[in-house]
Parts: structure tokens; sequence; C-alpha cells
């Protein structure tokens, strides 16, 4: 009895013994599939070229807004970004999830030696505003470039998802996008709002501008269905320095509009939107009139060009064409968020 006893003891330890080998070999097969996934390379295709990226990149230095905000969104902290063109150093809509993040210029003026400190494994910027860095920046890190910032925000991110391994959640992030756009579609339809028109003004240091499809609002507008004024319905950028005398154009059943209003600006944006709020042809516009003219922000209604900025406009638009008090009124982000800014070299920005 002791005998058969001892066997079954002896047969069950090389039972466990088998187990945990075999759990031991699928834990090193597991652990080595995602080593090898983690150091595969692949191959993104962006404005100047291809790029050759291994693995999934850890260390990413962005040289947008809006591409600060596409990482943001697809839950990736940079290690550094080019400053929010509005903001110390970053936009109030973003600031809380930009702590320990390194400044590296601006867009216009980035800052080589700050990228190179950082040690990034891959650096995420545009043709539009840094060709002529290029070559420089791919001798630091894997760099990714799109092709320009202004209008329609989603074939960027769909890149930079593809740059930094994470399709997946790229796609996810522009799907939420779309079903938002899809619920405030049917409201707006639900209300009879479709057919209203959209008119976006924007004014800075001694210019005012009509903005028109070929922009970061021109494109959230066209996605929600809604129309824009005869005058507006161009495919470019805007009417640029608008006189006082061309206030009939910006009329629309709403007209939303901003100043941007950078740190050095010394109230002047501000000053060139009074000349023509206080205007008594801009008293006439229908739009002014029924109680639908709102100053917004800046930074959310233009200058971010992100899909967080999109988001929160989209929000903004809802409740604005969707509010049962139709006054003039200012979005309460209006001036916060274009207050403050630090480059005094800056252009005018524009998505």
């Amino acid at each position: 009895m002791k005998t058969r006893y001892l066997v079954f003891i002896a047969l069950l330890v090389g039972v466990f013994a088998l187990a945990g080998c075999g759990s031991s070999s699928g834990n090193n097969a597991s652990a080595s599939a995602k080593s090898t996934a983690s150091s595969q390379s692949y191959t993104v295709k962006q404005a100047m070229g291809t790029t050759t990226i291994k693995g999934t990149p850890k260390r990413i230095v962005v040289l947008t807004n809006e591409g600060t905000e596409a990482l943001l969104a697809m839950g990736v902290k940079p290690v550094g970004a080019v400053q929010s063109w509005l903001g110390n150093p970053w936009y109030d809509h973003i600031k809380n999830k930009m702590k320990g993040v390194k400044v590296v210029g601006t867009e216009s003026s980035i800052n080589l030696e700050a990228i190179a400190k950082l040690h990034p494994d891959l650096i995420i910027g545009t043709k539009m505003r840094q060709e002529k860095q290029y070559d420089q920046l791919k001798a630091i890190a894997p760099t990714v470039f799109s092709k320009e910032l202004r209008g329609d925000w989603q074939p960027n991110l769909k890149l930079y998802a593809k740059a930094i391994n994470k399709q997946a959640k790229g796609q996810e992030v522009i799907k939420t996008y779309n079903d938002k756009i899809k619920s405030v579609h049917d409201k707006l339809a639900a209300n009879n709002k479709l057919n209203e028109t959209i008119s976006f003004v924007r004014f800075k240091a001694g210019q005012a501008r009509i903005y028109h499809n070929a922009t970061f609002i021109g494109a959230i507008v066209k996605n929600l269905g809604l129309k824009r004024p005869a005058s507006q319905t161009k495919n470019d950028l805007a009417t640029l320095d608008v006189t006082p005398e061309m206030i009939p154009q910006m009329d629309g059943d709403y007209i939303f509009y901003s100043a941007y209003s950078p740190s050095d600006d010394k109230g002047q944006a501000k000053k060139e939107e009074n000349t023509f709020v206080d205007n008594p042809l801009w008293k006439k516009l229908k739009g002014v009139q029924a109680g639908n003219a709102h100053e917004v922000s800046d930074a959310i209604w233009n200058t971010a060009g992100g899909v967080i900025a999109a988001n929160k406009m989209i929000d903004q638009l809802e409740n604005y064409l969707l509010s049962s008090s139709s006054t003039n009124s200012t979005d309460s982000a209006a001036t916060s968020s274009s207050s403050t800014n630090s480059a005094n070299s800056m252009p005018m920005p524009g998505y």
C-alpha cells in the first residue's frame, strides 16, 4: 500500500512538472511574440517620401498643434512638442494633458537642439512649415511629415496613427468623432437647422478675414451638413484684408467671429474687431439682428486645428444652434484661450 502511494505521488509530481514546463514554454512564446512585434519594422508613406520605423515609438516629438491633439486623443503624450499658438505654453483645452512635455520651439521656428536632447525615436511634423529642416530632423530620428494643415484634420490623424503604430486607436478616434457628427446632424435636422447658413469671421491686428471652405471650420460645417453663405463657399482659405465696406459679405443666419490675440498683440486684434462690430453696417446684418452673432474662442474654432478642438467646436455649435435663447453672446473661452502667447515672430495661423 505504501509503495502504491509513493508511486502515485511520483506520478503527480511528474504531471505538475510537465504542466509547469508547458506553462513556462507558453509564457516564453508569448513574450517572444511580443518582443518580435515590438521590434518589427514598418514603412510609412509621407509627404517627403517614405520612412521606416522600428517597433512602436515611445519617445515622440510633434511639431504641429493639430498633431499634438491627434497624439493626445490616441492616448499618447509626446516627450516634446511645439508650443501652442495661443497659451503659455499650451492651449487651455489641452494644458492638463501636457504636464511634463518639453517645448521645442514653434511650428514656424523649431528648436533642433532641444529636439535632439530629447532623444526621440520618432518626429512628426509638416511639409507646410518645416520642409527646410527635414534633412536635419531625419538625422535625429525617423521623421514623418504631413503635406499640409488646413482643412480636414482626419487624413493627418490617419497618417500619425500609422506612424505611431496605433492604427486601430486612430480609427477609434475618428469613429467617435463621426458618431458625434451624426448625432448632432440628426438633432439639427429634427429642428430644421440644416438650411441655416454659417459665417465665420476672424480678426487680427490690422486685418479682418472672412473664412471659406478650405479651413478647419469649413470642414466641420461640411461634416455636419450645414450650409455656408454663397460668398463663403469657395474652396480656398479666406477673403483677406476685408474692409468695413465689405461687412455685408460677413452675413449669415449665424455669424461666429474670433480675434487672434497673442501676448504681443497689445489689444490690436480686439481693436480691429471693434472697428467692425461697432460699425452700423454690422448692426444691419440679419445674423446680428436675429441675435445670432457670437464671439468664440480662436483657439478652439481656428488656431488649434485638431481633433480635440473639433469635438469642442461641435459641442458649441450644437449649443448655439439649438439654444432656446437667441442672444448676442461671447463664448466663455473666447478671451481666456486667446489671451496669451509667447512668440513675437509667429505668422497668423489658420486651419
